[in-house]
């Protein structure tokens, strides 16, 4: 699976909005698995969109003929676009799919691995990151996903907002330390994203 993740700066907001509701022609895609997102709670005006492909082929395709058709309905209302492709390496907790509609939060972090020690910020990912987020209430569903240049996308999904505060206050510092993430990580990224329900597709 092939995850998207697009976040632009906003200076249109009802336009942009508007125009965000178009997306639902995504539904006819050949490999289109699902598309959704919201505003950043840290910048009132920065939204992330996070789209999933069945692969990287049906993806090319879709750029390739109806991408800038749809694309249309929003131009001039955003600006600093940035778009990241990502390949899905695994679930955090069990059996992702690309749904929004019992999530009201999402947590977005980049990793910019150092690259001798990718192996290892992979490894502690599945063995200490995932099993804390995956036994903290309200955190409903995530992936790990994989980019050239050992770019790596930890999106997880939440319930609310004070569920994910909790996660965080509790178990963050001491898991950091027991992973070594510092070792690891050259760049640390990330936008926890109130969700909007319509622009979920």
């Amino acid at each position: 699976m092939l995850v998207k993740w697009i976040r632009c700066t906003v200076v249109d907001r009802r336009g942009f909005e508007r125009g965000q509701r178009k997306w639902a022609g995504l539904l006819g895609e050949p490999g289109f698995r699902g598309q959704g997102g919201g505003w950043s709670r840290g910048r009132q005006d920065v939204a992330h969109i996070f789209a999933f492909w069945e692969s990287r082929a049906f993806y090319d395709s879709f750029m390739a003929r109806s991408h800038d058709r749809l694309a249309s309905a929003q131009s001039g209302t955003f600006k600093d676009a940035q778009v990241r492709l990502f390949d899905y390496r695994f679930d955090v907790k069990t059996g992702f799919e690309p749904r929004f509609t019992d999530a009201d939060l999402l947590r977005v972090a980049l990793c910019r691995v150092h690259e001798e020690r990718a192996e290892h910020f992979v490894l502690m990912q599945e063995k200490v990151w995932n099993p804390a987020m995956a036994g903290s209430p309200g955190m409903v569903r995530g992936l790990f996903g994989e980019a050239p240049g050992c770019e790596y996308l930890v999106l997880s999904m939440w319930r609310s907002a004070a569920e994910h505060g909790k996660y965080r206050t509790e178990r963050v510092e001491r898991l950091a330390l027991r992973a070594q993430t510092e070792a690891d990580v050259a760049a640390l990224t990330g936008d926890v994203v109130d969700m909007e329900p319509s622009w979920t597709v």
